[in-house]
């Protein structure tokens, strides 16, 4: 459960900090007092992309932190969790989701993430520079873990959702979401990625003969280019050298006779060189020692650097021994590297990357060869696959089947509690037959039928508000409080099945009734008794249904507006309603407010004890 909420700098909010009450808490106030920044901002705590606009002006970065109280659902990780998204998300029908059988103690293991006391804190931090930050616990996340663990906690309805069941490719997803077949899709999906690369690559095959002909022409010369340049790893820095080596040779010689002079004299015996007179050396340090042991110390080194300066020397002169100008090899190993050169251009900046590019060439030239075999082969596998997708899209169909009559009549009732007593509600589940299909035998019927990541189902919610009016689909017939009520009887359904313990609703009451506000604020409380409920609102029974409300106001301090949040106790309620019931707080409204909070304190009472003698 969320227990509390800070907004810092965002929006319009300079400060707050909100603990939330159990069950329905409701936020009122007028239009563009910032109820529903309040929901952007956990909104954002939960991983929504936020852009840098949202941080207050002249502050340099917002930030949103939630502190929950999981220890409920951490004692219940043998329970199946929600989805790893919500579908009322626009993109709700994204199947990149992870595991859908995790729990929320798996995640946060996954993630190395403790929780101690049952308590969990998110925090993000929207930087104005527009690179922010996402804490758990005060580690620093990615924005794809807060998501992953904001998807067990909270689920946000917000306006746009009333669009998403609109969408009738939306609709397979809310199906699933109550069928709990969300595995068996992804099994699906998986399959119909498997189909589409087997399909592209058949395709390539089956392309213009002549066309794979220049294809294999071009790269067997390519292979062959390669292949005859007989390549060795680490040739090139070797050959490189050996160039230096030989347009230098003259230089190099002239430099060795110098080094060897210095240090063994010249040719003639004129000179000494170095190594004479460390002998020398040598000799009258040994006669000192005689006298006076005390340097004995030194003659260990100066033995030492006379024998390397004999090493030295050594090894000079035998470097310049093989040091020689040689045209005949010089001019060989120039049109080496050309040669490498000219193949660098070609296919790859070092010698590995051109032999990486021949072995690469030599595959695909292999398949261009065997082109009839393997085309067998990719058809074979692409029947065999297709027969896969039809074992699992016909369990996946038949069990579609069953939730949508179930859902149906799950959604009529829930109808009829909110004012739309004889509505009838249907989940059209349609197939299109296709040669290249899936097969499978569907009711009876042999046949191959078309499918798409979701299987082979199409899937529309129909409706028909009034009795004698043929079902239709949702967009062309329902209004925008019907459209409401819709999405929150579906709503109610789906979390019966979800762990998710925060619902969230902005505006649920868009284009609802005061008559309709009411079954609607009660149905909100009966969905509080299992999850705790945000909710902001404009309507007043909606309002007298809430255990705790919330006045959300704007205030002028210092020539900027800001945002206050008012917890209200049992006589502000009152004047808080009879300001929504009239616009002004006369003693007929206040009355009809207190009225309002007597009725729905009686209907909670009588609700209550129903659910204990049930």
């Amino acid at each position: 459960m969320l227990i509390e909420l800070t907004i810092t700098d965002f929006a319009i909010i300079d400060a707050l900090h909100l603990r939330f009450g159990p069950h329905l808490n409701v936020f009122t106030g007028e239009t563009g007092a910032g109820k529903s920044i309040i929901v952007d901002a956990i909104s954002a705590l939960v991983g929504e992309r936020v852009g840098s606009d949202v941080v207050r002006s002249g502050s340099e970065r917002a930030i949103v932190e939630g502190v929950f109280d999981v220890g409920h659902l951490l004692a219940q990780e043998s329970v199946p969790t929600a989805s790893k998204k919500s579908v009322d998300n626009d993109d709700a029908g994204d199947d990149t989701q992870g595991n859908e059988s995790e729990t929320l103690t798996q995640t946060l293991s996954d993630l190395g993430v403790e929780v101690e006391d049952g308590t969990l804190i998110l925090t993000r931090e929207i930087a104005r520079s527009g690179r922010g930050i996402q804490r758990v616990n005060g580690r620093a996340t990615p924005l794809s873990t807060l998501q992953r663990i904001a998807a067990y906690l909270i689920d946000i309805h917000g306006q746009s959702a009333h669009l998403a069941i609109l969408r009738p490719e939306q609709h397979v997803y809310y199906l699933d979401r109550y069928a709990a077949t969300e595995e068996l899709r992804r099994r699906v999906a998986d399959l119909v990625s498997e189909w589409r690369a087997t399909r592209r690559e058949l395709e390539r095959l089956q392309q213009d003969e002549r066309e794979l002909e220049r294809q294999r022409d071009l790269l067997q010369f390519q292979v062959d280019e390669i292949t005859a340049a007989k390549l060795r790893p680490g040739e090139l820095d070797t050959l490189e050298r050996e160039r230096t080596m030989l347009v230098n040779a003259e230089r190099l010689g002239e430099l060795c006779v110098a080094v060897h002079s210095a240090l063994a004299g010249d040719e003639t015996g004129d000179a000494s060189g170095a190594l004479d007179l460390l002998a020398t050396a040598q000799r009258a340090l040994g006669d000192l020692l005689r006298l006076d042991d005390s340097l004995r110390e030194q003659l260990g080194e100066l033995e030492q650097a006379l024998y390397l300066a004999e090493d030295v020397a050594t090894a000079v002169r035998a470097y310049q021994e093989d040091v020689a100008a040689d045209p005949q090899r010089q001019a060989e190993v120039e049109e080496r590297l050309d040669l490498l050169s000219k193949l660098r251009r070609k296919y790859g900046s070092t010698i590995e990357d051109i032999l990486a590019f021949a072995e690469e060439s030599s595959q695909t030239l292999d398949t261009l060869s065997h082109r009839e075999e393997r085309i067998a082969d990719l058809q074979h596998n692409e029947l065999s696959i297709r027969e896969r997708i039809g074992v699992v899209a016909s369990d996946l169909s038949q069990r579609r089947q069953s939730a949508g009559q179930l859902l149906g009549a799950a959604m009529e009732r829930e109808l009829d509690d909110l004012n739309m007593q004889r509505a009838r509600f249907q989940t059209e589940i349609v197939q299109r037959q296709a040669e290249d299909g899936a097969p499978v035998p569907l009711d009876g019927r042999s046949a191959s039928w078309a499918f798409t990541a979701t299987g082979i189902d199409s899937v529309e919610f129909l409706l028909a508000p009034n009795l004698g009016e043929p079902l239709k689909p949702l967009a062309r017939i329902v209004s925008g409080g019907e459209t409401s009520r819709i999405m929150l009887a579906l709503k109610t359904i789906l979390s019966q099945a979800d762990a998710v313990p925060i619902l969230i609703f902005d505006e649920i009451d868009a284009g609802i009734s005061g008559r309709s506000g009411q079954v609607v604020g009660e149905k909100l409380w009966v969905l509080g008794q299992g999850h705790k409920v945000l909710c902001v609102t404009h309507l007043p029974q909606i309002a007298a249904m809430a255990d705790t409300q919330f006045r959300v106001s704007k205030a002028l301090s210092s020539n900027r507006t800001t945002t206050q949040v008012e917890l209200l106790p049992p006589a502000e309620r009152t004047k808080e309603l009879a300001q929504m019931l009239g616009g002004a707080r006369t003693s007929a409204s206040q009355a009809n407010a207190a009225d309002l909070l007597k009725r729905a304190d009686a209907w909670k009472r009588a609700r209550k004890t129903r659910s204990a003698t049930a």
